[in-house]
């Protein structure tokens, strides 16, 4: 599934004419403090191949994201991420600052879960969320996720939602 739509974005599989949208996006500081922090080219350019890399081995991975008439939004996806030593699956999505509080975060989350679970038949997904980022706790709790448990990852406390098939 290299595309896909939802009633206002399109999702094409990350590859490298992405670059220079998510450089952009991984250098806005308000973004990224919720992503680890802010990400240089350089660290943008071997997150795009690792992230590439997931898709040739799994099928699956990030999209970057449009408005339906072409502007870039974000990118989000389903990637496989070690947790506690556990090969877990999550949705990610980190969206421009332009396109907060308009609800996007929660469609894309809906279409992803959708995605990993029926078309996938992976059995769960669960989202990392910073213990602070409240507007993505509220985005898994619409998409159904349930709180799971507390985690520290990278040094930061975070939460871990969770939903099954």
């Amino acid at each position: 599934m290299d595309h896909f739509t939802t009633k206002r974005l399109t999702a094409e599989r990350l590859n490298d004419s992405h670059l220079a949208d998510l450089v952009a996006l991984h250098l806005d500081s308000e973004v990224s403090r919720y992503l680890g922090g802010v990400r240089t080219p350089e660290v943008t350019t071997t997150y795009l191949a690792t992230n590439m890399a997931h898709w040739d081995q799994h099928g699956f991975g990030l999209w970057v994201l449009r408005t339906k008439d072409g502007a870039f939004a974000g990118r989000a996806g389903i990637r496989h991420i070690l947790v506690d030593g556990i090969d877990e699956i999550e949705i990610a999505y980190a969206f421009r600052r332009e396109f907060w509080g308009q609800g996007f975060a929660s469609e894309i989350a809906i279409a992803l879960t959708d995605i990993g679970l029926s078309h996938h038949e992976v059995p769960s997904l669960i989202g990392l969320v910073y213990i602070a980022n409240g507007a993505s706790r509220r985005v898994l709790q619409k998409a159904n996720y349930t709180l799971e448990k507390s985690a520290t990852r990278h040094g930061e406390d975070l939460v871990i939602y969770r939903i099954r098939r």
